[in-house]
């Protein structure tokens, strides 16, 4: 089994993306429309009444700061009327700000909800669009865990974001009141202290908060390797099993641990250097109040005053000097978290910014593309003959004709699904040519074959004329649309959503979508195509159509399963073409042979690629694909008796 590509330290261009400077805020600006769709939000009236409950605890906190110096004058001068007052003032102020925090508290948590739902929602819309969630995670991958950011980075980006938006905007006005007041006690000198003593921590936390956002973004991705190590794991446990390969995935899936835990350690130690200066800054500003009304009170300024009124100034001053200082390291102490909404912002807005280039590369692609199927500068595969209504197949270089039915003249013509014209492309990121210049149509009662060695890119002639891989030169022109009951892939590997029986067969409608009016109800016909696929044993295995299960289809289901499956869904909706890609590799002949006999009665012309000389006898043409890029078609005559 492969294991994940880890880089275990950041590179020079990986550390100038992803620090605390201009392109974070460059990137959290564009997270604003996401967190604050408009005024009128339910975000955006939570953030202002949370800033006017930060105002409000602001007014009394400095009520409950004023109390102490309060005591020392009631105290000193034994009024005991106004002792019992201000005892009675001090516990409604108490009260007041207990419900105040505890009610700050709830509206953030209902804020961060609301963010994250509003961040996670727009990127599943830019995610789940066209196939980008296939471009981003197979194709592109230049973006490592899309998965994780979406989950986990988005929580906590918008769990720590909550928690200091309203301090952080708060914050300037606190400290400009705070300031007037520090003027008032001590003059100068102590507002100018406290000012100089900020800039110095923040100059010191600056040059210690950089390396830690890029070891957070680094953690972040070390911790998505890890985890996708053990999905990886649980998705495949009985292959490995079977390779009885625990030991080599032991050591693999450490490897990754390991990677991890020397990240977080280098983290930790880059923590423990900002943890330390902060809490340096924490408890000197507790005695920078003193110093700064030391020197009036040396000075003589404050002698005409008696002890009692000395010790509520010195206490009132205390406080305001010790608040102020406590605005501003405030904002020190929340650089640890800054770093933190740095590092996840970073990961979240460059998935967005990768979706939005791929998609638009995506666009690109497709306006250059034909808006039709007239103008190609080949000649048409399939003519109708002058002297009967016989569809052939007619290639310059090849002498074959194949009849694939007779049709009344007044009949529409056969539809065409798809029209490759020169078609060359390659793999991802590769230059090695698949296929050189394929021309073909897949048309209205014509099945077509592809065969080839593995490997010489028959599945990759499927991704391409589907549109999540691009072409390198050539068009692929659809003359129907990508819909259920038009064009179904089944891909090589079949695919289940979580939820019922109902919702397998059904996929990709929605539960509320149904058929047709048919004349039967839609469980009548579900049963009934179980039962032709030979999976009615399934209804009673999960207890009924509608039972939402909670284990994994591919758990419970053997490959045949999987593949029958596949097929009622196939049936369910009857397209009128359908693509297989290895569709019946893992089932007996007879049932194939059910399987085809179902798509002949049921009108669906199919494009199958596979292996098994058995296919033969149910398609017209045989496309070939050698591994040198080259191909060719020839008739399959027993195709138009099948």
């Amino acid at each position: 089994m492969e294991s994940v590509a880890v880089e275990q330290f950041p590179s020079r261009t990986e550390k100038r993306q992803d620090g605390f400077n201009f392109l974070f805020f460059k990137r959290f600006v564009r997270l604003i429309p996401w967190l604050f769709p408009s005024w009128r939000s339910i975000p955006s009236l939570l953030l202002v009444f949370l800033l006017c409950l930060g105002l409000l605890e602001q007014y009394v906190i400095y009520n409950i700061g004023n109390v102490p110096s309060k005591y020392y004058k009631a105290l000193g001068e034994k009024d005991h009327s106004a002792f019992w007052r201000l005892t009675g003032i001090a516990v409604s102020l108490i009260v007041s700000e207990a419900f105040i925090k505890s009610t700050t508290l709830y509206i953030s948590t209902y804020l961060y909800l609301q963010w994250r739902d509003n961040i996670t929602r727009h990127l599943h819309q830019k995610y789940f669009k066209e196939v980008l969630y296939y471009a981003i995670n197979v194709v592109d991958k230049s973006v490592d865990n899309p998965d994780q950011r979406i989950t986990q980075d988005v929580d906590k980006l918008c769990s720590t974001l909550s928690q200091i938006m309203a301090p952080l905007i708060i914050s300037p006005f606190t400290i400009a009141y705070y300031i007037y007041k520090s003027h008032q006690s001590s003059g100068y000198l102590g507002p100018v202290s406290v000012l100089v003593f900020f800039i110095i921590g923040t100059v010191f936390n600056k040059l210690l908060m950089s390396p830690v956002v890029r070891l957070v973004f680094l953690r972040e991705k070390m911790e998505g390797n890890f985890r996708y190590k053990h999905m990886q794991i649980r998705s495949n446990s009985e292959s490995a099993a079977f390779y009885r390969s625990g030991k080599i995935e032991e050591g693999r899936t450490n490897h990754h641990l390991a990677n991890l835990i020397n990240t977080q350690r280098r983290l930790i130690l880059r923590e423990y250097a900002l943890n330390f200066s902060v809490n340096t800054f924490d408890y000197l500003g507790s005695i920078l109040s003193y110093i700064a009304i030391g020197v009036p009170i040396f000075l003589g300024t404050y002698d005409a005053l008696s002890a009692p009124d000395l010790s509520a100034l010195i206490s009132a001053n205390a406080f305001v000097m010790i608040y102020l200082i406590n605005c501003f390291t405030t904002l020190i102490d929340l650089s640890v978290q800054v770093t933190n909404i740095a590092g996840t912002t970073h990961r979240v807005v460059e998935l967005r910014e990768k979706l939005e280039q791929l998609y638009d590369a995506q666009q690109s692609h497709e306006k250059n593309r034909p808006a039709n199927m007239q103008g190609f500068g080949w000649s048409e595969m399939y003519v109708e003959e002058p002297t009967g209504h016989t569809e052939t197949l007619l290639r310059k270089d090849q002498g074959y004709q194949v009849e694939a039915g007779s049709e009344s003249e007044t009949e529409d013509p056969p539809i065409t699904a798809l029209r490759v014209n020169d078609l060359t492309f390659v793999a991802p990121k590769s230059t090695e040519k698949l296929c050189i210049g394929l021309c073909f149509d897949f048309k209205q009662g014509v099945n077509i074959l592809v065969t080839g060695d593995s490997g010489c890119g028959k599945s990759s002639l499927l991704r391409v004329i589907n549109g999540i891989w691009p072409e390198l030169r050539g068009t692929v022109t659809h003359g129907v649309e990508q819909l259920p009951h038009r064009l179904l892939y089944l891909p090589q590997r079949p695919y289940f959503t979580d939820g019922s029986l109902r919702q397998q067969v059904i996929y990709p409608l929605q539960e509320f979508d149904r058929l047709a009016d048919t004349g039967e109800s839609d469980d009548i016909v579900i049963e009934d195509l179980l039962s032709k696929s030979d999976l009615g044993h399934l209804k009673d295995r999960v207890g009924g159509l509608d039972t939402q299960v909670d284990w994994n289809w591919y758990d419970h289901l053997s490959p045949g399963e999987m593949q029958r499956l596949s097929f009622t869904r196939l049936f369910y909706h009857k397209p009128k073409f359908a693509v297989l890609d290895e569709a019946t590799s893992q089932v007996g002949v007879d049932m194939e042979e059910r399987l085809y006999s179902l798509c002949s009665q049921l009108g669906i012309t199919l494009l199958s690629v596979g292996h098994r000389d058995t296919l033969r006898k149910y398609h017209h043409v045989e496309l070939h694909i050698e591994k040198q890029g080259t191909w060719s078609l020839k008739p399959l005559s027993a195709g138009s008796n099948s």
